[in-house]
């Protein structure tokens, strides 16, 4: 497993939305530097992403300085979203746990409902240090997660999306290939190696930030979804059920705990210290 490097890397800042792809971001306890600290919920509370509402992968959120956002979406005036002040918390439902969160501005609220047409609100993680835990199956003490689906980082390989799409193309909808990264959202994309690996990676070190791999990530919905149009197909999935079910899981990808912090950077070596069994 010689010669991995880091190919992209990218950062979404809302939940579902689509981000940037920097070419080196700080690596904090619960995640990239500003990865995923915002949301979309309905009126209920409950979180929002491209699996009720595909057409959020066609809006777009870039960081700016302490920690605003600058929207755009299609048919929609751009929108800076401030950092809200401290304030009442907002409890929120992801993935059937309370999240407390502060909301933003009206302004967003009334962006995010004119784009998707539903109501919809925008929520900020104010203190990911607490706010957070991870799966204790999986978590040491005090590790925490932003409003990522579970883990701080996802990582993915090229050669693991080349072997994907060479058994789409052997498959029942080889038209809805060759599919690109951007399906499965991934924050490190990592180049050379063989197909599938990191499904053993236990503890890696990109550039000198160490990170253990608590579990392969499972697949959703959202992986059908083209990110340029918002049009939903078939694959990934019907490959994945086919070739990649581990347990009760569709499987493409890795999830990361940093072990320490630091800075990540494009072209950085990928070092393998600890590796499980086939």
């Amino acid at each position: 497993m010689a010669n991995l490097h880091v190919e992209a890397l990218h950062v979404h800042p809302v939940k579902s939305v689509a981000g940037i792809a920097p070419d080196e971001v700080a690596v904090e306890p619960w995640g990239l530097s500003g990865d995923r600290r915002w949301a979309l919920v309905d009126p209920s509370g409950t979180a929002l992403t491209q699996r009720q509402q595909p057409r959020m992968a066609l809006a777009s959120a870039r960081p700016l300085t302490d920690g605003a956002l600058a929207l755009s979406a299609p048919g929609m005036p751009d929108l800076v979203v401030e950092v809200p002040a401290p304030g009442p918390l907002e409890p929120v439902e992801l993935f059937g746990k309370k999240v407390e969160t502060v909301l933003a501005a009206t302004a967003a609220h009334d962006w995010f409902s004119r784009y998707l047409g539903v109501p919809a609100r925008l929520v900020h993680l104010d203190d990911p240090a607490v706010r957070r835990p991870i799966d204790p199956d999986y978590a040491l003490p005090g590790e925490t997660v932003s409003l990522a689906d579970g883990y701080p980082l996802m990582v993915a390989t090229l050669a693991s999306l080349d072997a994907l799409n060479a058994l789409i193309a052997q498959g029942d909808h080889p038209e809805e290939g060759p599919l690109p990264m951007n399906r499965f959202r991934p924050n490190v994309v990592v180049s050379g190696g063989t197909a599938w690996d990191e499904d053993r990676w236990e503890r890696i070190a990109i550039g000198g930030v160490v990170f253990r791999g608590p579990k392969n990530c499972g697949r959703c919905v959202i992986t059908t979804t083209d990110q340029a149009t918002a049009v939903r197909g078939r694959e990934p999935l019907k490959t994945l059920g086919r070739h990649r079910r581990i347990g009760k899981k569709l499987v493409f990808g890795r999830m990361l705990i940093p072990m320490g912090t630091g800075t990540v950077r494009v072209g950085d070596e990928v070092r393998i210290l600890a590796a499980g069994q086939e």
